[in-house]
């Protein structure tokens, strides 16, 4: 058994408030797991995206996020939760003026190949887009097509 204090677990850099990554802190070796907080327009992920073998779930404990999928936008208020099966592309967003607390759970552990889509500037589409690291420690997103940036994440 391995227990955690969720506000002990350091935030990451990304498209959310305060990201947490609980996975490694609790041992976990089949199951990604992270706590999100949303401020308002924040994200869960840098984009539209899919993972190839993983299935997501969502958990929102306050708050409303609205997920973009191929289907329209769904929304999911406090108290409920959704599932996103591998290959399905989604985006949750909090789009409201509240903020957002949220658990993401994954499985398994390693999601497989990530498909990211962002808008692209130069394209003028929505293209698969690559994550690194910018020169001033903030995370940076570019299109793989052109090399443009799409987006940088302090």
């Amino acid at each position: 058994m391995e227990k955690v204090n969720v506000e002990h677990v350091e935030s990451r850099t990304g498209p959310a408030d305060v990201k947490r990554p609980l996975t490694r802190a609790l041992g976990a070796t089949d199951l990604a797991l992270n706590y999100f907080e949303l401020a308002p327009g924040d994200s869960f992920a840098f984009g539209y995206h899919a993972h190839a073998e993983q299935e997501e779930v969502f958990y929102v404990q306050s708050g409303t996020v609205t997920f973009e999928t191929d289907d329209g936008d769904v929304q999911a208020a406090a108290g409920e939760a959704v599932r996103f099966a591998p290959g399905e592309y989604q985006r949750g967003t909090n789009r409201g003026d509240e903020r957002v607390v949220a658990l993401a759970l994954g499985a398994p552990q390693d999601g497989g190949e990530l498909d990211l889509r962002r808008e692209c500037p130069d394209c003028g589409d929505r293209t698969s887009n690559a994550i690194g690291r910018a020169d001033d420690g903030g995370l940076v997103t570019t299109c793989e097509d052109c090399g443009a940036e799409t987006g940088r994440f302090d």
